[in-house]
């Protein structure tokens, strides 16, 4: 509904319509703050460096077979990049339906948005760079998970607290193994960007879970240790394309996962959920 103005002499006012939002209280200004920090860091597809810089790293050493094989090992890089935010858009749209304060509904417009606006680069880059390789099976396992949780502090937490904390060193590993690429610039600004959806996440569990009880408490546990074993063989598998170079990095992948989810355990902690029911895969 439009805004009425009123013209009384001289001077113009502004009338609310009835339907407006009221303002927010004191403990959703933190959700709130998220939604007007990601609409400053908006950025739009087209204006990623297409054409002046290469979609990924070339090689220009070496034999066909050799240029092939380092191709294909950045299309599994992409695909499985794809994949994620395909699974994004959707769950980002349950939560923007499922929301149930004003100030989130407002943020969530957002990351349906950065979800679509991520995918949309990926399919250009897949595009780019010859086509989409092997799905990541333990990717779709997440997926279908994260969609099927029944209650709103599950999917807040498991997605935006838990899986949007822990991807983004992944984009931070890839945008620093590709410099001078449409690739690690796209990943440098999904870094920004799932910070964002990761911090506007944290506010607004924090909210929910004050109006909730132990019982929800100890659910996020149960669902996080459903999670956890689940994602880490996400993290850990490699498609064929990548079974060369997966083999010598796997026990510092290995090390860097264990990092992580002690990381998101104590982000849990933080929430004032007991954590000592939450087992982190060795």
């Amino acid at each position: 509904m439009c805004r009425k103005r009123k013209y009384t002499l001289g001077v113009t006012t502004t009338v609310e319509p009835e339907s407006a939002a009221p303002p927010p209280s004191t403990e959703h200004e933190g959700v709130l703050r998220y939604y007007e920090l990601a609409k400053k860091a908006e950025w739009e597809v087209r204006d990623l460096s297409w054409g002046d810089i290469p979609p990924v790293p070339e090689t220009t050493k070496g034999s066909p077979d050799k240029k092939t094989r380092r191709l294909d090992l950045w299309r599994s890089v992409i695909t499985q990049q794809y994949q994620a935010d395909v699974f994004a858009v959707e769950m980002a749209s349950q939560l923007l339906d499922g929301a149930r304060h004003f100030e989130a509904k407002l943020y969530y417009t957002t990351m349906v948005q950065d979800e679509s606006r991520h995918t949309e680069a990926w399919l250009k880059l897949i595009a780019a760079t010859g086509g989409a390789t092997e799905r990541d099976p333990y990717l779709d396992q997440l997926a279908h998970m994260f969609l099927e949780l029944d209650s709103l502090e599950e999917k807040v937490f498991l997605m935006q607290v838990f899986f949007e904390r822990l991807i983004i060193p992944r984009f931070r590993l890839i945008s620093r193994s590709a410099p001078g690429t449409v690739l690690a610039e796209l990943c440098n600004k999904l870094t920004i960007d799932d910070g964002i959806h990761h911090r506007s996440g944290v506010a607004y569990e924090r909210v929910l879970l004050e109006e909730s009880g132990k019982k929800v408490h100890g659910q996020l546990v149960k669902v996080a240790n459903e999670m956890l074993p689940i994602f880490a063989k996400h993290v850990m598998w490699r498609p064929k394309a990548r079974e060369w170079i997966g083999g010598m990095m796997a026990s510092r992948d290995a090390e860097r996962l264990r990092e992580d989810l002690e990381e998101g355990v104590k982000m849990a902690s933080s929430l004032g959920i007991d954590v000592s029911d939450v087992h982190i895969p060795s």
